[in-house]
């Protein structure tokens, strides 16, 4: 299956910004299905599940703002659940329009098709938590949710962890140097084919005009872990703790699907546990080898993910 490029113009406190996206399968199947990566990853990271899901529906994976082909924010401080949130509706937006029919101009009568029926959401980490506080707003057009590796509470002891690999301008003299400080520091992704490591290098980092490769995001997100206060992003009771993120949670109706690495210290089990608790209905599928997240690679993840929104 192939992809092509799309953008869309979106606004944040401090000005216009363009999201880019990768766009699989037909643009006039009635399902679709948005992956959203993680902090610090991109698009490129659902390159093997999007090429599968497209055989049924079309797969839409953008680079959340400052990250991939997406731009930078000109004030750091934006880099937040409510510019996150913003964008994710104009996206949702664009690809829910409705289909007008070739020729429209030429041809009396005809009337645009309706946009998909179906609109599901497969969110790695941050990407996943953007997810869930979508998906508890009235009106939601989330059908299922899917989050990989976290849920409505995360310790602030494994985002200080998360946020050790985002600061500085990190910089390598090859590919190869990047592919393995990646290895080291996405071990927790699992069990990756040398094909695998190869695919997330070359799409973690671009060639700077000085010759070395940088890493494919601005180093300004740590910003969004400096306690600015964010209307989308409440606190909770527990927050001395951690992200306290129960309320929102209370308030998904859809279907949810929770992946979970069986070593993650990002989504523990006792939180898995209180969330099905909460959600009698959740499905929880554990991934033995892996930490935090699941690369969403291997055929067993994808399969999970099938069941669910295909079955």
């Amino acid at each position: 299956m192939s992809y092509s490029r799309g953008s869309v113009l979106c606004l944040s406190p401090g000005g216009f910004h363009r999201i880019a996206y990768l766009d699989w399968g037909r643009a006039s199947t009635r399902h679709v299905v948005l992956c959203v990566h993680g902090l610090a990853r991109n698009s490129r990271d659902f390159d093997f599940l999007a090429a599968e899901l497209a055989r049924e529906c079309r797969v839409i994976c953008p680079d959340v703002v400052g990250r991939g082909d997406s731009e930078w924010l000109a004030d750091k401080g934006d880099y937040r659940f409510s510019t996150y949130l913003a964008d994710a509706a104009v996206l949702l937006a664009r690809v829910t329009a409705p289909a007008r029919p070739r020729f429209l101009g030429m041809i009396s009568g005809l009337q645009a098709t309706g946009g998909p029926k179906r609109i599901d959401w497969v969110g790695t980490s941050m990407g996943g938590l953007i997810g869930m506080l979508l998906a508890a707003k009235p009106g939601s057009p989330i059908r299922r949710l899917v989050l990989n590796d976290v849920g409505p509470f995360v310790s602030w002891g494994s985002l200080s962890r998360l946020k050790g690999y985002v600061g500085g301008g990190r910089s390598f003299q090859t590919v190869a140097a990047a592919e393995s400080w990646i290895r080291e520091v996405c071990a927790p992704f699992g069990r990756l084919s040398d094909r695998q490591w190869r695919h997330l290098a070359r799409h973690s980092v671009f060639k700077a005009e000085g010759g070395d490769y940088r890493l494919r995001y601005d180093p300004g997100i740590g910003e969004m872990m400096r306690g600015h206060s964010d209307p989308e992003f409440p606190l909770g009771p527990n927050f001395l703790a951690g992200i306290d993120l129960w309320g929102v949670w209370a308030q998904v109706r859809c279907p949810v699907l929770v992946l979970r690495g069986a070593d993650s210290d990002v989504l523990t089990r006792a939180t898995v546990d209180r969330m099905q608790a909460e959600k009698p209905d959740l499905r929880v599928v554990e991934f033995a080898g892996a930490g935090h997240a699941p690369a969403l690679m291997e055929q067993d993840q994808i399969a999970a993910i099938k069941r669910f929104l295909l079955g």
